[in-house]
């Protein structure tokens, strides 16, 4: 069940998301929390920074991984505005990320609910807790105007 700090920090993630807009990229946001504390926050950085893997978790991720100097982050929340693709759910599993908390549904890709629902498989050897839906019409709305401008 989401708390309210998980409010919080989701406001967070949209405000990066904004960021990312701003910048001409798809508007997701993501941070790492651990403790109470943000340790590395990211927004979609793909076509700015010419780096497919530049999606706003795995920006959150480095940051968060380099601030605690270690690539595995137990404990840690990973925040996003969006329901994380194939490569982000994988990066978190490899991460160690104890639990993600995500706003908006991605119908076609992704990988947690809307299709391969990748967190309730049994053949990886990490498990995270996942809270989907905080925020969602905001975060949603944040993706549906940035395409309805670009068209």
């Amino acid at each position: 069940m989401a708390t309210p700090r998980d409010y919080q920090f989701m406001h967070q993630a949209l405000a990066l998301a904004g960021k990312g807009a701003e910048l001409g990229e798809v508007p997701v946001g993501a941070l790492v929390v651990l403790d109470g504390e943000v340790i590395g926050e990211g927004f979609n950085q793909p076509i700015s920074a010419s780096d497919p893997s530049a999606h706003a978790e795995v920006k959150a991720l480095r940051a968060a991984a380099a601030h605690q100097s270690n690539y595995r982050l137990p404990g840690a929340t990973l925040y996003v505005t969006i329901e994380p693709c194939t490569m982000c759910f994988g990066t978190l599993i490899h991460a160690r990320i104890a639990r993600l908390v995500y706003g908006a549904a991605e119908p076609r890709a992704g990988v947690v609910a809307s299709q391969l629902q990748l967190a309730d498989q049994t053949f990886f050897n990490h498990k995270i807790e996942v809270e989907g839906g905080v925020l969602a019409d905001e975060a949603g709305a944040l993706v549906r105007d940035f395409f309805q401008k670009r068209r």
